[in-house]
């Protein structure tokens, strides 16, 4: 993550704890030279609030008794809306860490939390981070959305736009199919002029057609049969 800028939010309803914790990420970022982005909410709902206009948090801390939504409950929504972030939570009682499993935690810290404890997770998590799987980043309704390319399915060009199909639901975007593919990477072929296919996700090719997972069948541009069929054995 050299030279990219971290984007790490603390979720505590505890005004003091909130404010010990982005202290020590700023601290952690002082001493490893990362550049951070550190931002504080009071309860589940001010991050979501946040969430809606920015959705590229790159590490949560989570208090996870709040009032109101919790911190795993809030973990488990912004799984659902396809968040890769790393999640560390925050408690004062062990009961809770089977349910991090769900969301797929990186950590648990008990209060009070160590800053040597602290900056270990946050290192773990900076590696995770730097190993990420390719993503693209676009706007979406006015909103900013990282989409990660093994999410992706298809896409469709239409006559000003075009339409990601990933895992989760379509994402509309006013981009045209030629600068959308440019920013992919080999996992994915230009099938047709208005489709691009996730070689990742391609079921059976015949002359005419490709079906992908979950049935989905594309049309195939007349003579891609060999190319796409060498395409898909190089990148499977």
């Amino acid at each position: 993550m050299d030279g990219t800028i971290l984007k790490i939010a603390v979720c505590d309803d505890s005004d003091a704890d909130r404010q010990d914790l982005c202290g020590m990420v700023r601290r952690w970022a002082d001493a490893t030279g990362r550049s951070v982005q550190v931002s504080g909410f009071p309860s589940a709902e001010s991050f979501l609030f946040a969430y809606a206009e920015d959705r590229a948090a790159d590490i949560l801390l989570l208090d996870v008794e709040m009032a109101g939504m919790d911190g795993i409950d809030l973990a488990k929504r912004i799984r659902r809306e396809g968040s890769r972030a790393e999640i560390v939570f925050v408690t004062s009682h062990f009961e809770f860490i089977a349910e991090g499993y769900e969301v797929d935690a990186l950590h648990y810290l008990v209060k009070p939390v160590s800053e040597r404890k602290l900056c270990e997770v946050l290192d773990r998590a900076a590696l995770r981070l730097a190993a990420e799987p390719p993503s693209v980043v676009v706007t979406c309704d006015g909103e900013t959305v990282k989409i990660y390319e093994a999410d992706i399915l298809y896409v469709e060009s239409f006559a000003h736009y075009i339409e990601i199909h990933t895992r989760a639901g379509v994402f509309r975007i006013k981009e045209s199919i030629a600068a959308f593919e440019a920013k992919l990477s080999p996992d994915f072929y230009r099938a047709h002029r208005s489709y691009i296919i996730n070689l990742k996700a391609v079921e059976r090719i015949s002359r005419t057609g490709v079906t992908l997972t979950g049935g989905i069948a594309i049309p195939l541009a007349r003579g891609k049969y060999d190319s796409l069929n060498r395409a898909f054995i190089e990148r499977n």
